[in-house]
């Protein structure tokens, strides 16, 4: 036999073996693939199914395959107004969370190793405490007697108390510190792979520190941007406890909405519905504005070039 022939023989085994090992990890992750597809899939499948039932006051819900629920959702004038009024909390909340995180995250991913992990932890604290519990503490900073009025009086500043509480603006503010960390901690991880020397050589050539950031730095990021603002908005348009605290009984969200029909009024088909027109909107609008970034992203860089 020839070195050639031989050769070809070892390769072929090689990836036979290759081949034969690679089957036997699929076979066993095959079962835990599944468990977690029904864990994951089973209740969204089920909810759809309900969410094309009748309502029936007496017997709360009848069997049916019908499209009523979700043509009911956009025929009311409210519960278009609620999805709108989502969108641009949750568009807003996640801008001004980017605006606010960048620097904070670029500060922590540049900051020496030995006060690194101590500032990652500052990030993190706000997450060992529920969202319920953080809104009741904005509560107390923004009511009429809260802190924030209490410190204008003192300094006289106002001469009544300021309605924060109960307010779209109460609202945001405390969503934007529900997800302010989970911004923070995406862009960090992007951010620390960013080879500092690239700062220097563009400050070497003429740039400053600002235009270095924007110039350099922030295109190099932009997967961490993308990521965190699809995260954050996500989290952003499903937010229940902070609009139901902050917000007030006058104020809706598609969540608390959700909530409300299932267990408030009992109607399950009409809730699942809703739970759905929010799944569908978010998800259109989070690949949406992803492939437009990702687009302008590759315009500006060939336009670069």
């Amino acid at each position: 036999m020839s070195i050639a022939a031989a050769g070809a023989s070892v390769t072929g085994v090689g990836r036979a073996v290759a081949r034969r090992a690679r089957g036997s990890g699929l076979l066993l992750a095959f079962p835990a693939t599944l468990l977690v597809a029904m864990i994951l899939g089973l209740p969204l499948v089920l909810l759809f199914r309900y969410s094309l039932n009748h309502y029936d006051r007496y017997d709360m819900m009848r069997e049916a395959l019908t499209l009523d629920n979700y043509a009911a959702i956009f025929r009311d004038a409210f519960f278009r107004n609620v999805l709108m009024r989502t969108i641009v909390v949750a568009v807003i909340s996640t801008a001004v969370a980017l605006v606010l995180a960048l620097p904070v995250a670029y500060f922590i991913a540049r900051a020496p190793a030995r006060f690194k992990s101590a500032l990652i932890i500052l990030v993190v604290f706000p997450l060992l405490v529920g969202n319920l519990v953080r809104a009741a503490g904005w509560m107390a900073v923004m009511g009429n007697r809260g802190f924030v009025n209490q410190l204008l009086l003192g300094f006289g500043l106002i001469e009544q108390p300021l309605e924060i509480l109960y307010t779209p603006t109460a609202v945001v503010i405390g969503i934007i510190a529900v997800v302010l960390p989970f911004m923070t901690l995406t862009l960090q991880s992007v951010l620390e792979q960013i080879d500092p020397s690239l700062e220097e050589a563009a400050g070497s050539l003429g740039a400053r520190p600002f235009t270095a950031f924007r110039r350099v730095v922030l295109p190099l990021a932009m997967p961490g941007v993308i990521a965190g603002s699809v995260l954050v908005f996500i989290l952003c348009m499903n937010a229940y406890a902070t609009p139901v605290l902050l917000g007030g009984p006058r104020f809706h969200m598609m969540a608390p909405q959700v909530y409300e029909q299932i267990t408030g009024q009992s109607n399950w088909p009409f809730g699942a519905a809703l739970a759905f027109i929010l799944m569908g909107t978010t998800l259109v609008l989070t690949v949406a504005s992803t492939q437009l970034r990702h687009g302008s992203y590759a315009r500006r860089a060939l336009w670069k070039a």
